[in-house]
């Protein structure tokens, strides 16, 4: 037998404030449950009686009962703090786990995943993460690398680079490349908006309009870029681009021109040109090293903004967004910045190298 328990003193300013918290559609269901507990207490209901009739333990009663007795209508409104201490980890396993992501891979796979590895460790995933991001370890990505087998790599790094940190006076840096085959690609059906909780989302399927090729020198003093698009990207329409710069730059300034080795840079055509235009200035990037061309920058930024996503019912529509898209950023132009020095580069590479096992 339980003994009843007194009455539990509730005051009319509680008791208005419990009926409120009890009745709101707007309160929280286990605030609403603790503020009908105690009006009931009290009444001077028998706790067994209380806890039958809310359909919870006599334990949560007698609780709650407390809680309210001596904080008042505060003490019900939130839930006391829970004692606990964060796991410590060993540093032994700690070392185990490293050790094995490092270098070892799970039987029959290439790289571990957090479960397999919390399994062949006999821890628990999120252990297993929290030491994997300690130690910045993401096996689960990949990049991609290339040397350059480039006879004259160092030479034409140093040069590149040169031109980035320290730009001859009297003239223009300009990375110039060319973005061939974009694609005018017209969706099969509407493009379904965004909406809250749900993203923009388009049909994998879509119709083919054309391509255009686009030839741009971005400017490393401003940022600024000049645009050409072109139906192919030959000899011939690489000196007519030159031929744009050379309209759209002041005369009196040389221009040093950074591009990859396509063979169309380096065809006797653009060689006839620069010898009557000697302001101009070729500086030829390494093979295999698109990444020392800034333009490339630039041409992943209209990628992502403009084309990739965009609907296009035909070539000059294509065009139209595109010289949008130069516009608007030639209106508010940021430079490319470039901040390592050759010799930093070289030092890397050759640390790269020597993990491989290449030689220098």
């Amino acid at each position: 037998m339980f003994t009843p328990a007194k009455a539990l003193h509730v005051d009319d300013n509680q008791r208005k404030r419990l009926k409120h918290l009890a009745e709101s559609g707007n309160t929280p269901q286990k605030i609403a449950l603790r503020a009908r507990l105690v009006l009931r207490a009290g009444e001077g209901r028998a706790n067994h009686a209380i806890a039958k009739e809310l359909g919870i333990s006599r334990p949560t009663v007698l609780l709650w009962r407390g809680r309210f007795a001596e904080h008042g209508v505060r003490g019900i409104l939130q839930d006391a703090p829970r004692p606990g201490r964060r796991k410590s980890i060993s540093p032994e396993v700690v070392k185990r786990v490293v050790e094995a992501t490092l270098h070892t891979a799970p039987p029959g796979e290439t790289h571990w995943s957090v479960r397999t590895m919390a399994k062949a460790q006999g821890l628990s995933r999120m252990t297993v993460q929290r030491i994997w991001k300690q130690h910045r370890l993401q096996p689960h990505r990949l990049e991609t690398f290339k040397f350059s087998k480039d006879k004259h790599f160092v030479d034409k790094l140093r040069d590149v680079v040169g031109l980035y940190l320290n730009p001859p006076d009297h003239a223009l840096v300009l990375s110039v490349d060319e973005k061939s085959q974009i694609q005018a690609l017209d969706r099969t059906q509407p493009l379904l908006p965004l909406r809250p909780g749900l993203p923009a989302r388009q049909t994998h399927d879509y119709k083919r309009h054309g391509t255009t090729t686009l030839f741009a020198a971005l400017s490393m003093l401003d940022g600024k870029v000049i645009g050409q698009c072109m139906p192919r990207h030959r000899a011939k329409e690489f000196v007519k681009f030159l031929q744009h710069i050379d309209a759209q730059t002041p005369a009196d300034l040389d221009l040093h021109l950074i591009v990859d080795n396509y063979s169309t840079h380096k065809a006797p055509a653009v060689k006839r040109f620069l010898a009557r235009h000697p302001r101009f200035h070729l500086h030829f990037i390494p093979t295999s090293s698109s990444w020392l061309n800034m333009v490339e920058r630039w041409f992943g930024q209209i990628t992502q903004k403009r084309i990739r996503r965009g609907t296009f019912k035909s070539v000059p529509q294509l065009i139209d967004a595109i010289m949008e898209y130069l516009k608007n950023h030639n209106a508010n132009p940021r430079p490319f910045v470039w901040t390592k020095d050759a010799d930093t580069i070289l030092a890397k590479i050759n640390r790269c190298k020597e993990v491989l096992g290449t030689p220098q």
